[in-house]
Protein backbone atom coordinates (compact mmCIF):
# COMPACT_ATOMS: atom_id res chain seq x y z
CA UNK A 1 0.00 0.00 0.00
CA UNK A 2 0.86 3.24 -0.96
CA UNK A 3 1.92 5.74 2.05
CA UNK A 4 0.45 8.89 0.99
CA UNK A 5 2.05 11.10 3.90
CA UNK A 6 5.09 13.79 3.12
CA UNK A 7 5.68 13.77 6.56
CA UNK A 8 5.21 11.49 9.28
CA UNK A 9 6.08 11.38 12.98
CA UNK A 10 5.41 8.79 15.79
CA UNK A 11 5.50 8.96 19.37
CA UNK A 12 7.94 11.96 19.37
CA UNK A 13 9.61 12.69 22.79
CA UNK A 14 12.11 15.15 23.10
CA UNK A 15 13.90 16.60 26.15
CA UNK A 16 16.79 18.83 27.24
CA UNK A 17 18.53 17.56 29.90
CA UNK A 18 15.89 15.99 32.39
CA UNK A 19 13.51 18.63 30.99
CA UNK A 20 10.68 17.10 28.71
CA UNK A 21 10.18 19.65 26.11
CA UNK A 22 7.96 16.90 23.80
CA UNK A 23 6.04 14.01 25.15
CA UNK A 24 4.79 11.51 22.74
CA UNK A 25 3.51 13.64 19.70
CA UNK A 26 2.34 11.59 16.52
CA UNK A 27 1.36 14.03 13.48
CA UNK A 28 1.49 13.32 9.25
CA UNK A 29 1.09 15.42 7.01
CA UNK A 30 -0.06 14.62 3.68
CA UNK A 31 1.30 15.09 0.23
CA UNK A 32 0.16 18.22 -1.03
CA UNK A 33 -1.50 20.10 2.05
CA UNK A 34 -0.74 22.53 4.31
CA UNK A 35 -0.58 21.52 8.02
CA UNK A 36 -0.18 24.50 11.17
CA UNK A 37 1.14 23.32 14.58
CA UNK A 38 -0.22 25.62 16.96
CA UNK A 39 0.09 25.98 20.97
CA UNK A 40 0.73 28.79 23.80
CA UNK A 41 4.08 29.51 24.41
CA UNK A 42 6.22 26.41 25.72
CA UNK A 43 4.09 24.02 24.47
CA UNK A 44 6.65 22.57 22.67
CA UNK A 45 6.19 23.88 18.61
CA UNK A 46 10.04 25.65 18.04
CA UNK A 47 11.01 22.18 19.97
CA UNK A 48 9.18 19.88 17.45
CA UNK A 49 10.70 22.16 14.31
CA UNK A 50 14.04 21.55 15.22
CA UNK A 51 13.75 18.06 15.81
CA UNK A 52 12.16 17.76 12.07
CA UNK A 53 14.83 20.38 10.93
CA UNK A 54 17.56 17.67 12.12
CA UNK A 55 18.94 20.08 15.24
CA UNK A 56 17.61 18.66 18.23
CA UNK A 57 17.78 14.49 18.82
CA UNK A 58 14.60 12.74 19.75
CA UNK A 59 14.36 10.81 22.51
CA UNK A 60 12.57 8.70 20.84
CA UNK A 61 10.10 8.02 18.42
CA UNK A 62 10.31 8.54 14.41
CA UNK A 63 10.25 10.58 11.94
CA UNK A 64 9.74 10.45 8.15
CA UNK A 65 10.31 12.35 5.17
CA UNK A 66 8.77 11.03 2.39
CA UNK A 67 9.37 7.78 3.53
CA UNK A 68 12.42 7.89 4.27
CA UNK A 69 13.63 7.73 7.93
CA UNK A 70 15.14 11.33 9.01
CA UNK A 71 16.04 10.88 12.81
CA UNK A 72 20.01 11.06 13.28
CA UNK A 73 20.45 13.13 9.60
CA UNK A 74 22.07 15.97 9.71
CA UNK A 75 20.87 19.42 8.80
CA UNK A 76 22.23 19.47 5.92
CA UNK A 77 21.28 16.03 4.42
CA UNK A 78 17.81 16.58 5.50
CA UNK A 79 17.91 19.54 3.62
CA UNK A 80 19.85 18.39 0.30
CA UNK A 81 16.44 15.47 0.35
Amino acid sequence: MENNNYLEISDLSVAYGGIQAVKNISLSVPKGKIVTLIGSNGAGKSTTLRTIAGVVKPKSGFIKFDGQEICGKTPDSIVSM
